[in-house]
């Protein structure tokens, strides 16, 4: 190679260097993404302030200044406090926010600063209440909303900048089609950002929350926030979109049962295409909810075990992507009297995933059928790069090679340990805790049960339940369908009904309810039923409806 050749490719290199020291993939991260950062993880202060009578009419307690510590002590680094002003404003032309209630947002709002947190206010269900209206009423919903935030920026503009305004809660616009939707939301967020630039004070740099419509990751939805943002030029702004999984899993319908492939890809390419179009290109995000559509009738519909891993898996994606998670907790999770988590191995999940994953398993569900031998259960781990360390029931550590092995990542508990624990009744007989080298623990449900039972049942269309005797086993889903093979029930694209819209149990009060959901759009005439329970049992069950009238048969 000669000396100009040379020299010409030690150029080039060192043009390509600094190319790549000034490319977006290299470059120092943002004050604002450091900010976001600094918000990781989040909380969602759900159905308080945002309930569409008083403060509590949604079956939560006052908020207090000991929650709002209780939830810095918890290791939560900023609260969303989610807002519905359109029962406290007055008439046109000023819109009015009652003054009471903005002292009681500012009240709230001090308190979570003084604990320590970063703070996210909004206009929340005021969403579906009158902006959507927007499309037939455009003049009247834009000033209201305009007068709304003239308020509100004018209340805050002196605080301190860890509070950030979001724009508006799940936006959506009746009557208009998407392209439509997206233009009168690029409105709304333009006009939400000069007035509250033009506020004074501290508003004039304040972080400013984005959302996408509906708050949907679907790619136009993300590219349309995406062009706002390029247009505002603003350093400060974020974007903010809210993930609830894969629907049939997330509310548990066509069989979808577990955490699979489905789900997990669902999450991938959700996140990476917020991840490519946002923070890849300097536009910090907020995932400002984040849940499973099915705890809205009941945490109970998706599998404990199941629901562990959906929240392991997408809490840790969300971290690797860099983006801020907020758990949205309505008063599910976190029981806001005694301070106590209505769950604690899904919190322990949730802030293991900050610094690193945690490591799961096949199943958290160990079945020992009455009367039949125990045999060794063999149980596939998730190990996600850790190391299992022990096994234990309450306090007392199991033995290795006596009680347990471990294969690689097969764990098999021996028959001659799990045969001591059946002695008695049917039902959970213990919980044993796997240890790992780093994350949260893993429980395994050890249940001693025999074939479920259903017995003939009468009743109507609106009140129809099914005594029950579950006998130590736990259901999963059930298939509807007529006596010809065709599917019945609402949702009728699948036979698997909806686990609390169409159908839910009761273990307290053996018994199975069918819900007036599922009558209304069932025939006349036999509908044949599966019940699937999680031992593997599928129990059948025929009901007949005339009318206003069902009687059940077991079969």
């Amino acid at each position: 190679m000669t000396k100009r050749r040379k020299s010409l490719l030690s150029l080039m290199m060192a043009l390509a260097l600094m190319l790549s020291l000034f490319s977006p993939a290299a470059s120092a991260e943002t004050s604002m993404q450091a900010y976001v950062s600094a918000m990781q993880p989040g909380w969602n202060l759900g159905n308080s302030l945002d309930a569409t009578g008083s403060e509590t009419s949604w079956g939560n307690p006052e908020i207090t200044p000991s929650l709002i510590q209780q939830i810095s002590a918890q290791g939560f680094k900023s609260i969303r406090i989610p807002i519905t002003w359109s029962h406290r404003m007055g008439a046109a032309p000023d819109y009015a926010i009652d003054p009471a209630f903005m002292d009681r947002v500012q009240q709230v709002v001090d308190w979570s600063l003084d604990a320590g947190l970063y703070v996210m206010i909004n206009i929340h269900h005021d969403s579906w209440q009158w902006i959507n209206a927007m499309p037939a009423k455009h003049d009247e919903v834009l000033a209201r909303f305009n007068a709304a935030w003239t308020q509100i920026a004018d209340r805050f503009k002196n605080h301190s900048s860890k509070l950030m305004f979001e724009s508006v809660n799940e936006p959506v616009f009746e009557g208009v089609d998407d392209a439509a939707q997206m233009a009168l939301l690029d409105e709304l967020n333009t006009s939400f950002f000069r007035i509250v630039r033009a506020s004074g004070g501290k508003n004039a740099v304040r972080p400013l929350v984005l959302p996408t419509l509906w708050t949907n990751s679907g790619q136009e939805y993300l590219n349309s926030v995406a062009t706002t943002v390029s247009n505002l030029n603003d350093p400060n702004l974020i974007a903010t979109v809210h993930y609830y999984g894969y629907w049939p899993f997330s509310v548990n319908i066509a069989g979808e049962t577990r955490f699979d492939d489905s789900s997990i890809n669902d999450i991938v390419t959700s996140f990476d295409r917020i991840h490519h179009t946002f923070v890849a290109n300097g536009i910090p995000v907020i995932l400002g909810e984040y849940g499973l559509l099915g705890f809205d009738k009941n945490t109970g519909t998706i599998e404990h075990g199941e629901m562990l891993k959906y929240f392991e898996y997408l809490t840790q994606y969300a971290r690797s992507k860099n983006i801020t998670h907020m758990l949205w907790d309505n008063g599910q999770h976190f029981n806001r009297n005694t301070f106590q988590w209505n769950d604690p191995e899904l919190y322990n999940v949730i802030m293991a995933s900050l610094t690193g994953r945690s490591s799961t398993a096949s199943t958290d569900l160990i079945f020992l059928k009455q009367g039949a031998g125990v045999t060794d259960a063999a149980i596939d781990l998730n190990l996600n790069g850790n190391r299992f360390v022990s096994l234990k029931n309450g306090n007392t550590t199991l033995k290795s090679g006596r009680d347990y092995k471990i294969n690689g990542n097969v764990l098999t508990i021996k028959a001659n340990y799990l045969s001591k624990l059946i002695s008695g009744g049917l039902g959970e007989k213990a919980v044993l805790s796997a240890q790992f080298s780093a994350g949260a623990n893993w429980s395994f449900h050890v249940l001693h049960y025999n074939t479920p039972k259903l017995e003939n049942a009468s009743g109507t269309t609106g009140s129809f339940v099914i005594p029950t005797a579950f006998n130590g086993d736990r259901l999963a889903t059930m298939e509807a369908v007529y006596a010809d093979g065709s599917n019945a029930g609402p949702q009728n694209w699948t036979p698997f009904k909806e686990f609390g819209y169409a159908f839910a149990p009761s273990y307290s009060e053996n018994q199975i309810t069918l819900t007036p959901n599922f009558f209304k759009e069932v025939n006349d005439g036999v509908v044949n039923l599966k019940f699937h329970f999680w031992s593997g049992a599928v129990v059948n069950y025929t009901i007949t409806k005339n009318g206003a009238g069902v009687s059940g048969t077991a079969s």
